[in-house]
């Protein structure tokens, strides 16, 4: 059995990689960008028959998988002389046939092959069809889903797997020179039908990074710039055996769930994905899931033409299918499994169907807003395969920079990868701390379910992998970025994406080969960090090799350094990396690459109305003053971001002088943000017309000295009553309280000079305003030493909390008595 932590994308490091690199560098390529591949012919019938029926792969399917791959053909119709296939013919249809057969209905897999002119490459492509779509991202009727192999007509050796994913936003799965005398295997993702790669000997489970005596299953690029990170290829893989979460959403159709429609009457609750696995709603949980069913293989499919002997599993012989004829489609066990034998047939045998129909379904994303929180849809529709660019140029659909570069190296006929735009981030979730105070301070930590990602200018969503998310192939401009995810509060950032003049950085690398060897990675950081007043997420210029996305994958994301080939291929792959890399721009989406989420349970709405002020608000960001800087946005009037309740905030704003405002946002004072009377929907936190400059800054002071003074006062107060001291004992405070005092005499002290500085700047009386000022910074100096003398009596947290506070006030302090602005 596999290690789970083996398999596990480590997220903590890559949230390191992010905010030390400030934009991490990733790969991809753009289509539009890109130099052209060679055309292409159809391969000759019987040569396209044998290398399908050689290269025919075993297909594994979910346990809870309601929608196996099917010939589409039963259902077709006729429409304005047209050939189509209905949504609704096809789900009752397959439903009603599944009902009256004693295994899958018609199980097939379509094939196409073709061979680049003037070229040894050939691609033989396997297509299957399923007659629903169900996953936590999206719904739609009908869906494909490709395996292409690349194979070398002279060598006779494959070069190159390439499993499809969601959509051309997302990373593929792929395998560079994968061992000739092995069955390709395809991982199926529960309803949704993404494809993952398995090539080790563990036939149903995928293994993203090699372990003891295991390939890992794909060859993608790691991110670079940090050495730990090489070894963490960025593919879209196989989430839930990775450890991850996904719940389903139940598919509706004008308000209704789609079992309820009156054209579906085969169709039922049961049709779809297990109740275990779905929800209603995600938008109506307040906390995310945390019972959800692990994956487990539930159907395998051979092609009916392998017999046992030439079985692609290792564990075959041990089963007791060894003495059955797969070719006679009788079930038989396969690791507790049932098995199926399917029918290799040409795609061609399709083309004449014009369209694949149905009403459009959509997923809605919540986009938070002052006010209603606004509304984005996420739309998604399956064309027919024959008229994709794909289906006669294969390589559009390669998305690993690297494995572009290797097969370009060794074949004319691929053009070299070009750069493109990528926005990446980690997804966390923003928890109370420890450390703190209660219901004062946050840490964040991995999330405990999947994500989905939106651009605006984009109808569709991505869904993260590992907490991952990878938005590939980004057009330059200014874009809005919005997660949700069940159970949590909708996070949303207006963001810049392919920028001039923004951090760079440099990298070389390589991946893990066929012997399981880990990669290995070397950089060079040139980057120079943005300055404190642009408001845009970090972009970056990378070194890399860069890969095409006209397809149902995206962007995977780094360079690597392709491994020998042994194959006979024309060239060494590795041998000129440097030829193939570009300039490459990455956009580190949150803060420092990082998008904490908010269970919805324990989410407060915070609202900057920028209604009525004079400044002209340029930026966004959010501060705990434990987790540090947990949201960060350009700003176009008025905003609005969901924060925990459990933390304590500094909000700040810049306007398009550069000049600075600061506001204290600190919710719920002394609880751990699980007071079970609090109402279910709270009031929004809203600040109104936010100022900027001197006299913003110098309120700000104020705020946060009283609010820490009144900490102090209270735990003074309950000295005096003979209360709880925080667990120092009952006369921790006698005889030691001058201290303690003193401190709270300084903070008041501040309190007063820093009102009367926000009084004087907004009199126009600027001497005056950095009088009181250089007071404040005096106090503050004073206010470090009586820390130190009080530390003994201050519970811990309590302790932490004031000397952050105590940081934060200097260094708005300074900002304050450098202001132009009053």
């Amino acid at each position: 059995m596999i290690d789970p932590e083996t398999r596990t994308l480590d997220r903590r490091t890559l949230l390191a990689t992010l905010a030390s690199a400030g934009a991490g560098t990733l790969a991809g390529c753009s289509f539009g960008q890109r130099e052209p591949d060679g055309t292409t012919t159809e391969t000759e019938p019987s040569r396209a028959e044998e290398l399908a029926t050689r290269f025919a792969p075993t297909l594994y399917f979910d346990a809870a998988e309601p929608w196996l791959p099917t010939d589409p053909r039963p259902y077709e119709s006729e429409r304005d002389g047209d050939t189509v296939v209905d949504g609704f013919d096809a789900l009752d249809g397959y439903h009603a046939r599944d009902a009256d057969s004693e295994g899958p209905p018609n199980p097939t897999v379509f094939y196409n092959a073709v061979e680049y002119d003037d070229s040894p490459l050939a691609v033989v492509q396997f297509w299957l069809y399923s007659a629903f779509d169900q996953f936590t991202t999206n719904f739609h009727w009908h869906d494909w889903e490709v395996l292409h192999v690349f194979v070398d007509t002279e060598t006779d050796r494959p070069q190159l797997y390439v499993a499809s994913s969601h959509s051309r936003r997302v990373p593929n799965n792929e395998f560079l020179d994968p061992d000739p005398e092995m069955v390709p295997r395809i991982l199926s993702e529960l309803g949704s039908h993404s494809s993952a790669l398995s090539v080790n000997d563990e036939p149903d489970q995928f293994q993203r990074l090699p372990g003891a005596d295991l390939l890992a299953d794909i060859t993608n690029s790691a991110i670079e710039s940090v050495e730990a990170l090489s070894e963490v290829p960025l593919a879209y893989g196989l989430p839930r055996d990775e450890g991850a979460r996904l719940p389903y959403v139940v598919p509706e159709y004008e308000g209704v769930p789609v079992y309820e429609h009156e054209r579906l009457p085969n169709v039922d609750r049961e049709s779809l994905v297990d109740e275990d696995l779905t929800v209603r709603s995600a938008e109506s949980l307040s906390s995310p899931p945390g019972d959800l069913p692990d994956r487990s293989t539930g159907v395998v499919f051979r092609h009916e033409a392998r017999g046992d002997s030439e079985s692609d599993d290792p564990t075959a012989g041990d089963t007791s299918a060894e003495n059955d004829d797969p070719s006679s489609g009788v079930a038989t066990s396969v690791d507790g499994a049932t098995e199926h034998a399917y029918e290799l047939v040409p795609a061609a045998e399709l083309e004449h169907i014009t369209a694949f129909t149905g009403p459009q379904l959509s997923f809605e994303f919540a986009v938070p807003e002052v006010g209603e929180d606004a509304i984005a849809g996420h739309l998604t529709t399956t064309g027919e395969p024959w008229n994709q660019p794909r289906y006669e140029n294969p390589a559009a659909d390669i998305t690993d920079p690297n494995h572009r570069a290797s097969l370009a190296e060794r074949y004319d006929a691929i053009g070299d990868a070009a750069p493109i735009n990528t926005v990446v981030a980690a997804v966390t979730e923003a928890v109370a701390s420890d450390d703190a105070p209660d219901g004062e301070g946050l840490t964040t930590r991995e999330p405990t379910v999947e994500a989905v990602a939106l651009l605006e200018s984009d109808p569709a969503a991505v869904p993260t992998f590992g907490g991952v998310a990878a938005v590939h192939d980004v057009a330059a401009g200014d874009h809005r970025l919005t997660v949700n995810a069940a159970g949590r509060a909708p996070y949303s950032e207006r963001l810049s994406v392919g920028g001039e003049g923004n951090d760079a950085s440099t990298a070389t690398a390589t991946t893990a080969t066929e012997t399981g060897a880990a990669a290995t990675e070397t950089a060079t950081d040139a980057a120079t960090a943005s300055g404190a007043s642009d408001p845009e997420s970090a972009t970056a210029t990378a070194e890399s090799a860069t890969v095409d996305t006209e397809s149902g994958g995206a962007d995977t994301e780094s360079v690597t350094a392709a491994e020998d080939a042994d194959s006979g291929a024309d060239a060494d792959p590795g041998s000129d990396t440097d030829s193939a890399r570009a300039a490459q721009r990455v956009t580190a989406a949150g803060t420092g690459g990082e998008i904490p989420l908010v269970a919805r349970e324990n989410a407060r709405k915070l609202e900057v109305d920028a209604d009525g002020t004079e400044a002209e608000l340029t930026s966004l960001a959010v501060e705990d003053d434990f987790a540090g800087r947990l949201y960060e946005s350009s700003l176009d009037g008025s905003d609005a971001v969901y924060v925990h309740r459990g933390g304590a905030y500094t909000t700040e704003v810049r306007d398009a002088d550069g000049a600075v405002g600061a506001f204290r946002v600190n919710p719920d004072p002394g609880t751990d943000g699980g007071d079970d009377d609090a109402p279910e929907t709270p009031a929004p936190i809203r600040i109104d017309s936010p100022e900027t400059g001197k006299a913003s800054l110098a309120s700000f002071l104020a705020s946060i000295a009283g609010e820490t003074s009144a900490e102090l006062a209270a735990l003074l107060d309950a000295a005096d009553a003979g209360g709880s001291t925080g667990g120092r004992g009952e006369d921790a405070l006698a005889g030691r309280e001058n201290a303690l005092r003193g401190l709270v005499r300084a903070l008041d002290a501040i309190v007063t000079a820093a009102e009367r500085a926000a009084e004087n700047a907004r009199a126009g009386e600027r001497a005056n305003a950095d009088q009181q000022l250089a007071a404040v910074a005096t106090g503050l100096e004073r206010v470090v030493e009586l820390v130190t003398q009080a530390a003994a009596d201050l519970p811990d947290p309590l302790e932490r909390a004031v000397q952050t506070r105590v940081e934060e006030a200097t260094r708005r302090a300074e900002q304050a008595r450098n202001a132009e602005k009053l």
